[in-house]
């Protein structure tokens, strides 16, 4: 109990620290990370070990991925790709619908893209199109980020789905069903969320002198949109072709698809694409534009490390099974996994790492419950999503993903897009619930 409220005091005073003090969310985690190894029980070696295998692991994963989806937002912005994609887009929807528009990109792009790298994908679009309609950056940011995290948490083949299906033995094509009807709703709820609060406490981005320069040659909307989907394409495949049938066999072309559809590569490609785009008038160097990108990069790369080395203590302290052992024994049907989910993903950051902790905690007790149905596996599956995404805050790199591409200061991401996944993640029970009360 003593280091569940030690990290409830933690937490506060990070927020206090980067919204009122404006310390920087780096120091702040990396600083909090060690207070909770101290208070967790690990030693000094231990403490500086975690801390930077959790810094190493999240960049392994996240780094390069952030790197190269800088330089294609650099090279869409500076060759006028972003503003070409805007105005289709504008074209297409309108400029009301654009919120709506982000979410269902997010919500679509989801499915087989993970969140962060979808929504690092999007970002220069996203800004594109808050220059071109004057919508308030953060608006279009969290009403992107809702409907990335609602389908990263309800539908498989995103990991995170997948594994708790696997681990309640839950018919995936049932989740998959059931995921969508629950999942649109709850990325709806967040891009709702995101108008309320972005237009009172957002702004546009402004049309820069750089902005004024190229609207007279812009690029082809084809060649613009390539950077962003094919990447995307080459994901999706990857991720098709790991499915448990194996659609496109074992062999040498599937071999050649998780290799071209392994996030680094195919934005790696995507970096080559936009290449592209620079005219050949235009005097900057692509070494130039690379570099801007790669400055960029820094400073997103460290606090989404650090976040994930505060995840990394929290997890080596025990917390996670503390909370399972103190929820397992308690008898609330549909509600317990979303409760302890919620729990595990408040207080350790990661929604895949509470997804499959939950799925072990509750899998002994589902006959109990009385989930041991097919349709009461599903469901449970479902609640655990649900929980999994309240709330994402400051040790979620998730967040840091969102408010640094956003240009959100963390009270401002606060505001926005921790609240909009607390409201998500309610919306998300409520359903599950309610279709529990009709199809059990």
């Amino acid at each position: 109990m003593l280091i569940l409220i030690s990290l409830v005091i933690v937490v506060i005073l990070m927020i206090v620290a980067s919204s009122k003090f404006n310390i920087h969310p780096f120091l702040s985690l990396l600083f909090a990370g060690i207070v909770m190894g101290f208070v967790g029980g690990l030693d000094e070696a231990e403490v500086t070990q975690t801390l930077m295998n959790g810094f190493g692991k999240t960049l392994g994963s996240i780094g390069i991925i952030i790197a190269f989806g800088t330089i294609i937002g650099v090279y869409l912005e500076r060759s006028g790709g972003a503003m070409a994609l805007a105005n289709w887009v504008i074209k297409l929807v309108g400029k009301k619908n654009a919120p709506l528009a982000m979410n269902l990109t997010g919500f679509i792009v989801s499915i087989p893209v993970y969140c962060d790298s979808g929504f690092i994908i999007l970002s220069s679009l996203m800004k594109a199109i808050s220059k071109r309609s004057k919508i308030p950056l953060v608006v279009l940011g969290v009403s992107l980020a809702a409907g990335l995290y609602a389908t990263h948490v309800f539908i498989p083949p995103t990991p995170g789905p997948l594994a708790a299906a696997a681990a309640l033995d839950a018919d995936i094509g049932l989740v998959i069903m059931l995921g969508f009807v629950v999942a649109v709703p709850v990325a709806l709820t967040g891009m709702f969320w995101g108008r309320f609060i972005g237009n009172k406490i957002g702004k546009p981005v402004e049309d820069t002198q750089t902005d004024k320069t190229i609207t007279a040659r812009l690029p082809k909307t084809s060649m613009s949109f390539a950077p962003i989907l094919v990447p995307i394409l080459l994901i999706a495949l990857n991720s098709i072709a790991t499915y448990p049938t194996f659609p496109f066999g074992e062999g040498n072309f599937a071999d050649f698809l998780h290799f071209i559809g392994n996030p680094m590569i195919a934005l790696f490609i995507g970096v080559a694409l936009a290449f592209q785009l620079k005219d050949k008038k235009i005097q900057d160097t692509h070494t130039h534009w690379v570099g801007e990108g790669l400055k960029q990069a820094g400073v997103i790369i460290l606090i989404t490390g650090a976040g994930g080395a505060f995840g990394a203590i929290l997890r080596a302290t025990g917390i996670g099974d503390f909370i399972g052992e103190s929820f397992s024994d308690m008898e609330l049907g549909l509600l317990l996994p979303f409760i302890i989910a919620a729990v595990l993903k408040t207080a350790q950051g990661s929604s895949t790492v509470a997804i499959i902790t939950t799925a072990a905690i509750v899998a002994p007790v589902l006959e109990s419950f009385g989930l041991d149905s097919a349709m009461g596996r599903a469901l449970a599956v479902l609640s655990i999503g649900a929980g999994a995404m309240t709330v994402s805050h400051i040790n979620d790199s998730f967040f840091w993903v969102v408010a640094q591409f956003t240009e959100m200061d963390t009270k401002t991401a606060l505001k926005s897009q921790t609240v909009a996944t607390l409201l998500q993640g309610l919306v998300g029970v409520l359903i599950v619930l309610g279709l529990g009360v009709v199809l059990l």
